[in-house]
């Protein structure tokens, strides 16, 4: 499972012209789901978001989590995220995961955040999204489930 984690002042998604989530500071999560991946790559992946010090103390150093700064979160399923570029000029997405198993871990991977007591958004799965953001630092992270 990968995540692209950015700080954000506020992001939305936008689904045929509707807006159909929004938060204001805290995280956005593209959250891309492979092919072998499991619920413990949810559980991994969610409990890294969720405690991650991303966020500015008092002295202005990243010793903060989005739990403790009472932020938000907002989840966007990226398929796209397990494009292989490696041949070729068009990306090939065969490690990503079907559709079925992709959103049953996305759906996981946002109960866990929930569980957490945050605020959860999401983006629609599968549909054709406009996602904006105002990234703050800018700060932006790439997370891999993988641990080798």
């Amino acid at each position: 499972m990968r995540a692209v984690v950015q700080r954000v002042a506020e992001a939305a998604v936008n689904v045929g012209g509707e807006r159909v989530a929004a938060i204001g500071p805290g995280l956005l999560v593209l959250l891309g789901v492979g092919r072998e991946d499991r619920e413990a790559d949810a559980d991994y992946l969610a409990d890294k978001v969720v405690n991650l010090r991303i966020f500015e103390d008092e002295a202005g150093h990243m010793n903060r989590s989005v739990l403790e700064t009472h932020g938000a979160v907002l989840v966007v399923s990226q398929f796209t995220l397990y494009g292989d570029t490696r041949r070729g000029r068009r990306p090939g997405f065969s490690a990503a995961a079907p559709p079925e198993d992709a959103n049953r871990l996305y759906r996981y991977f946002v109960g866990r955040v929930a569980a957490a007591g945050l605020e959860v958004r999401e983006g629609v799965f599968r549909a054709m999204m406009d996602v904006s953001l105002v990234n703050r630092g800018p700060v932006t992270l790439l997370l891999d489930s993988t641990r080798t």
